[in-house]
């Protein structure tokens, strides 16, 4: 494909709580762009949250990122030991970025 940069894309679902682990172990690994989506429900190992459950007040939140093979490799390797305690999943795919990215990677 034309104009396209090879990255790899990580979907981490977690506790609204834990996000500031996430994002501190982004600022450490030098990933500088991400999305963040929250009350996200669903169905997990925790059961099911939802976000519109007045009585629960548990929420989840989806952190979106793409970024370069060597920041990838530098994130897998802070992340994979702590994703235990923040529960949640943690989803690594190849992609592709459709023009040039502008400093996410």
């Amino acid at each position: 494909m034309n104009n396209t940069v090879e990255i790899k894309r990580f979907e981490i679902v977690i506790r609204k709580d834990k996000l500031s682990k996430i994002v501190s172990l982004l600022s450490k690994t030098e990933v500088r762009g991400y999305t963040v989506i929250k009350q996200a429900g669903g169905l997990g190992s925790s059961g099911a949250v939802d976000p519109g459950d007045v009585i629960l007040n548990e929420e989840n939140v989806i952190v979106i990122l793409a970024c370069q093979e060597e920041k990838a490799q530098k994130l897998l390797t802070e992340i994979q030991p702590i994703m235990k305690d923040l529960g949640g999943m943690c989803l690594i795919s190849d992609c592709l970025w459709l023009g040039s990215p502008t400093g996410s990677f």
